[in-house]
């Protein structure tokens, strides 16, 4: 085990920080207007991200100074609690239904989303169980099977609420600590059949996946329905060319693309600040994800090494997503921009997962 400590890795602060001024900036530009309108205040949204973006920071400072080996002893009880959290959201009266979703706990404009904070603590398990357990890894039954009914479990208890896109985030970090601890691509490649079947089989119950699917493949087939987001996001990022029109001078915003802070904040951003400036943030993103990779090849401790590769995978999926639904190459799922999007869980809980990356990277060659 790797004991040595140094200075956390420089490039992955800057990354960070600048991903997280970016959106504190895009969050007020995309909404003010409706900030404005519902409450009166133009700064309601980002007088509480930038409260949260605080916390966050913070908590990130924390994660990133106090011994990481300690989390190992944590995981088994964040897991439960969090277990516990999703059973309590399901609860009528107690948990909260938001965009369509019973997924929050809280009073008023604030609250928790307990599958947000599932997703680090099914990376903190698994990287403490694999670990344990890399000798098994090849072997379906005594290896693989285990983690994945752990993850397939609180999969399940997310596609309650519903929330296919946190639970889909979770299921590709989880799957790719799972390939780096040991597991064979065969099975694998078995399992990814067998999720498509069942993807297929949510799609087919729930008929509004289903035109999300083909909104996806022709949003014009609802204009006004299932592709209106798809499309709005479509007339925002194609006016922006490649200097755009300007920040805060975004026309989408004004009641045309839905929850414009949210899921779509990077449609505002390409409308805003063009090519040049998605391309730039895309550039922080994939700067934060690399030196996340190295850290997490470099680590010598097997139990860091999956730690830092799930964390990673959150950031990767989660990106992926949704810049992906953003311009029209994946159908609506929900899914926030991480340290973009206006969100309180989210961000205090990615920073925190942030904080924990920096640590690992204290303690790589």
């Amino acid at each position: 085990m790797n004991k040595t400590r140094t200075i956390p890795d420089i490039w992955m602060i800057a990354a960070t920080l600048g991903i997280l001024a970016i959106g504190v900036v895009m969050v007020y530009s995309a909404s003010a207007v409706a900030a404005f309108h519902d409450y009166g205040d133009p700064y309601y949204y980002v007088k509480r991200q930038l409260i949260f973006a605080a916390l966050g920071v913070v908590a990130m400072f924390v994660t990133m100074n106090v011994d990481y080996h300690m989390l190992r002893k944590w995981a088994l009880p964040a897991l439960l609690v969090c277990f516990g959290l999703l059973l309590l959201v399901l609860v009528p009266g107690i948990g909260n239904v938001r965009g369509g979703a019973r997924s929050w706990l809280g009073i008023g404009s604030f609250g928790i989303q307990p599958s947000e904070f599932m997703k680090l603590a099914m990376i903190l398990f698994l990287a403490r169980l694999l670990s344990e357990r890399q000798q098994l890894m090849p072997s379906f039954a005594r290896g693989l099977l285990p983690p994945l009914g752990i993850l397939g479990t609180a999969f399940g208890l997310i596609m309650l609420q519903p929330d296919l896109g946190t639970g889909a985030v979770m299921i590709g970090a989880a799957l790719l600590v799972i390939y780096v601890a040991g597991a064979k691509l065969s099975h694998l490649g078995g399992l990814a059949l067998v999720g498509a079947a069942g993807f297929g089989a949510l799609i087919a119950a729930a008929p509004y996946r289903l035109l999300r699917i083909t909104a996806f493949l022709d949003p014009w087939q609802d204009p006004l329905g299932a592709g209106y987001q798809s499309i709005q996001s479509l007339y925002a990022i194609g006016p922006g060319g490649l200097v755009g029109l300007g920040l805060g001078m975004s026309r989408q915003k004004y009641n045309y693309l839905p929850e414009p802070q949210t899921d779509f904040i990077f449609s505002i951003l390409a409308e805003e600040l063009g090519f040049i400036g998605g391309a730039l943030l895309l550039a922080l993103f994939l700067l934060l994800i690399w030196r996340g990779m190295r850290t997490a090849i470099t680590i010598t401790d097997p139990f860091g090494s999956l730690l830092a590769s799930g964390i990673v995978g959150i950031f990767a999926v989660q990106v992926l997503i949704n810049i992906g639904v953003v311009i029209g190459m994946m159908p609506v799922t929900g899914i926030t921009l991480p340290l973009v999007s206006y969100g309180g869980s989210s961000l205090t809980l990615l920073l925190t997962a942030l904080g924990i990356l920096l640590n690992l990277s204290r303690h790589a060659r």
